[in-house]
């Protein structure tokens, strides 16, 4: 959910299907650009349907054919909440004349030749109906006009093949984001027809690590940006939608929202309309039937289509989405064809561009392009037109940073990766070993004031919104506060792989009755590391000051753990204040090798502002919580041999499957 983009951007990205769910998306470079020698108009007519679903609303379908009518092709299909319209310079239009400058997810399926199918889901743009965020597909009782994605997608197909000449009865589906949602959630009990499925970046479970929610803490920066742009309108309509930028008045969002403090004085900085959205967001605190009843993945069950989900390692919003898909789909559906990728990449990164970079950490390759060419189109090719690809795709094909390398598994997490832990130690160690004996001089803690009045930033540099370049963002400057802990090995004497889930396993106190916990692992790059060659700026995507890489602190994986859900994300409990307790949680899974050389770092803090909402360290609804609420805490992490803290990660042995 970063900041909602100009109406050009917009279009570029509508043209891809690039667009978030809880949120208007990016990419790690810039779109390619429109290649002149490709003119739709030549290959391609326009039709555009009102497609009746079986309660009589009608969903508008726009539907380009191939003009080379002695061909049969396969439809492959998108439904969105962003408009099946296209994007101009008065803004999103309807209309047979009006053609995007693509369709499909890349330029190759243009030149293989399909029947793309674009869709504005019930209740969006001009469709009618009423429409619901993140569709339940199990609900007591729906209010008019409201539907279920997996029959709405089985009366369209119904339609399209009994409607659109030259199809070979074979229908495809793939989306980024919210569209990835909604590929997902179309093929529960799919129809037959439906052979090859791909979410991309799906949003799955909003409160479980997906957009909303992480650890129990709120997205803060992502989420009010993009409700100060998404919000639910009249339908239907071709009017033109407007996406603008949210006018802070200040240069730093860190400012904007330390000034409001609370999350009441922050929803009431938004229109009435714009809080219509956000204000669930925010009053939903705990893991209520709000938000499980709009999880789709105990939902995806009885799914014959062959399922390709893709991911980025450095999706700010829906990172955990396409790992859950995966999981899901190979657990209520055995015998299913059911392949995951991740790569190298931002919240969308692999629609287009090169996926070279990010930030300033190189990869070294086009790793978008070998997705799109050497994975996406063999797959839809194999599975609707029956074209066997020159190799088979693995059932998991993950890019492993460090090396810079694509991996094949037959599982993830991968089978042979070992569980171990890398414990805290005195003096801001980090080892493999359990600490057996406790130094006289060493008090078994170190401690740290969190004060909410000074938060911790998530990055070094004044921004607005949420870049998408902190993930792999250097971490200097937090490891200079005295309110971050700071425990890192010695450089490594060889590689070390950790590939799977990371979960931080803490002993810690707190003088308060909450606290946030902010684990991250982070690569430490040798003092003599070479700068690699001036990168093309890129706007927020290249942090300023320019660093020099000697030294960086390379953000891995970060996640918070709202302490009060220590225990249950259902029933929050207080702390007892200077009482030890235990926490443990889900930070996130990598795919990583810390380089010989390089160090092994972690960060604990309890603020990362603000990227995620303020704890006032009392235990409370926060979304109710006032000024005074935010007091000061002492917080301590112990690392004695009987309250060991540390990391749990599955590290991989020398020999892996290379590419």
């Amino acid at each position: 959910m970063p900041r909602p983009l100009s109406a050009l951007a917009l279009g570029l990205l509508l043209a891809f299907g690039s667009v978030h769910a809880a949120g208007v998306t990016g990419r790690d470079d810039d779109a390619p650009a429109k290649d002149a020698r490709r003119d739709l108009r030549e290959r391609y007519t326009k039709y555009e349907y009102r497609i009746p679903m079986r309660d009589g609303v009608r969903l508008f379908t726009v539907v380009y054919v191939p003009k080379d009518a002695g061909r049969s092709y396969p439809f492959l299909m998108q439904r969105t909440p962003y408009s099946a319209g296209v994007n101009t310079e008065a803004g999103l239009r309807y209309g047979a004349d009006f053609m995007p400058e693509h369709i499909g997810p890349s330029a190759e399926f243009e030149d293989s030749g399909y029947i793309f199918v674009k869709q504005d889901v019930r209740g969006r743009f001009m469709s009618e109906g009423k429409w619901q965020e993140m569709t339940p597909h199990v609900k007591a009782a729906r209010a008019a006009g409201e539907g279920n994605e997996s029959q709405d997608m089985h009366d369209t197909v119904e339609w399209l093949l009994k409607n659109v000449p030259h199809n070979n009865g074979k229908v495809g589906i793939y989306g980024i984001s919210y569209p990835g949602f909604y590929t997902a959630a179309s093929i529960i009990d799919s129809h037959p027809a439906i052979k090859a499925a791909s979410p991309q970046a799906p949003v799955t479970d909003l409160y479980m690590g997906d957009d909303a929610y992480h650890g129990g803490a709120f997205m803060l920066a992502a989420n009010f940006d993009f409700y100060s742009a998404f919000t639910e309108e009249p339908n239907p309509t071709s009017l033109p939608k407007a996406w603008g930028e949210f006018d802070y008045g200040v240069a730093d969002g860190y400012d904007y929202f330390l000034h409001r403090l609370t999350l009441s004085n922050i929803a009431s900085s938004l229109t009435e309309k714009q809080r219509v959205l956000f204000a669930p967001m925010i009053e939903n605190t705990t893991y209520n039937d709000f938000w499980k009843s709009r999880n789709i993945g105990p939902q995806l069950k009885n799914v014959k289509a062959a399922v390709l989900t893709v991911g980025g390692w450095f999706d700010a919003e829906d990172p955990q989405g396409p790992f859950t898909v995966y999981q899901s789909i190979r657990k209520y559906n055995p015998s299913t064809v059911n392949g995951l990728v991740i790569g190298p990449w931002v919240h969308g990164g692999w629609a287009g561009g090169e996926g070279k970079s990010l930030g300033r950490v190189q990869f070294h390759q086009n790793t978008s392009e070998y997705f799109r060419k050497e994975i996406q189109l063999p797959f839809f090719e194999q599975h609707l037109k029956g074209i066997k690809p020159a190799q088979p795709l693995a059932e998991v094909t993950a890019f492993e940073t460090g090396t810079n390398a694509w991996r094949k598994y037959t599982a993830w997490p991968p089978q042979q990766a070992k569980t171990q832990m890398l414990y805290f130690g005195a003096n801001g160690g980090l080892g493999w070993q359990k600490p057996a004996t406790q130094p006289a001089t060493d008090a078994g803690y170190d401690e740290y004031v969190s004060d909410p009045k000074k938060p911790v930033p998530f990055v070094g540099y004044p921004v607005l919104g949420m870049p998408k370049e902190y993930m792999v963002s250097d971490q200097r400057f937090a490891a200079t506060r005295p309110d971050v802990l700071v425990y890192q090995t010695a450089p490594l004497e060889d590689d070390v792989t950790i590939a799977g889930p990371v979960t931080p396993k803490l002993f810690v106190s707190t003088s308060g009755t909450d606290a946030d916990w902010v684990v991250k692992l982070i690569d430490v790059y040798p003092d003599e590391y070479p700068d690699p060659a001036p990168a093309r700026e890129r706007g927020k995507d290249v942090p300023p000051p320019a660093a020099t890489m000697a030294g960086y602190q390379q953000l891995v994986r970060g996640n918070p753990l709202r302490g009060k859900f220590r225990n249950s994300f259902e029933r929050p409990e207080p702390f007892v204040p200077g009482q030890v307790a235990q926490v443990s949680y889900h930070l996130g899974d990598v795919n990583h090798t810390f380089r010989r050389g390089h160090r092994i770092m972690v960060q604990v803090q309890s603020s990362w502002f603000p990227l995620i909402d303020l704890n006032p360290q009392t235990f409370l609804d926060i979304s109710k919580a006032t000024p005074e609420d935010f007091k000061k805490a002492t917080q301590r992490v112990y690392h004695a041999p009987e309250t060991p803290s540390g990391l749990q990660v599955l590290v991989l042995g020398s020999e892996r499957p290379a590419r």
